[in-house]
């Protein structure tokens, strides 16, 4: 099977450096090519393409969006792999929401790009050594949110207020106040607050504060 390919880059040398790459493929072909997101939806819609090889900073449209609209034209669209300069830690989850099937850095599409291709072709996700441990990490990283929110969701609603004055930076005195309580009280719940989050300090609460969501991130 011959796998039909579209290059989407705003640098025509570079472009020109992909087909070149790729022209030694028996099996691959590249069908169109397109300088940026807008002019890469309008070929598509009468270019019939297996593999779309993206870029994501484009002038005339960027890379993120056509790869939204490409990948959701339902069955039958072509499968993006996209080809950037951007480190897998910037762009590569984001890339994968957005309905991309692989992500390659420019540096290393000499040596990758066919491979690359022939894989996402198949329907294979493709991302090199360095795109796995990002996405390892980021799935680290939602676990532990997920667990953080877990034990959140087991407090009372009096202690999530609570938690919530505390990492504002209000006193007991304070919150006994704006809640009705007594200062001992608001110890009390501090305590249970301690025992079920781990908490020590207010550091910790507004850490855990900010990353459930709860307070605003201060401005730069």
């Amino acid at each position: 099977m011959t796998i039909k390919v579209v290059l989407v880059d705003d640098h025509a040398i570079v472009r020109t450096g992909l087909k070149a790459v790729l022209g030694g493929a028996e099996d691959i072909v590249v069908v169109g090519e397109a300088a940026g997101g807008h002019e890469a939806v309008s070929l598509l819609a009468h270019t019939p393409a297996d593999v779309v090889v993206m870029d994501l900073s484009m002038a005339e449209g960027d890379g993120m969006s056509a790869t939204r609209q490409v990948t959701s034209a339902g069955a039958g669209s072509p499968r993006v792999l996209v080809l950037t300069m951007h480190s897998e830690e910037a762009y590569l989850e984001a890339v994968l929401e957005a309905g991309a099937t692989g992500y390659l850095s420019k540096s290393a599409a000499d040596r990758e790009l066919v491979e690359a291709v022939r894989a996402v072709a198949r329907g294979d996700v493709w991302v090199q050594p360095s795109g796995a441990q990002v996405l390892a990490n980021g799935m680290r990283k939602r676990g532990e949110h997920a667990t953080d929110r877990a034990r959140y969701e087991r407090l009372t609603d009096r202690e999530r207020a609570v938690m919530r004055l505390i990492a504002e930076g209000y006193t007991a005195p304070e919150i006994g106040e704006k809640l009705t309580i007594s200062p001992k009280t608001v110890d009390t719940y501090k305590q249970r607050i301690n025992d079920k989050l781990g908490l020590a300090h207010r550091a910790d609460y507004v850490k855990l504060a900010l990353k459930l969501g709860l307070l605003q991130t201060p401005a730069p």
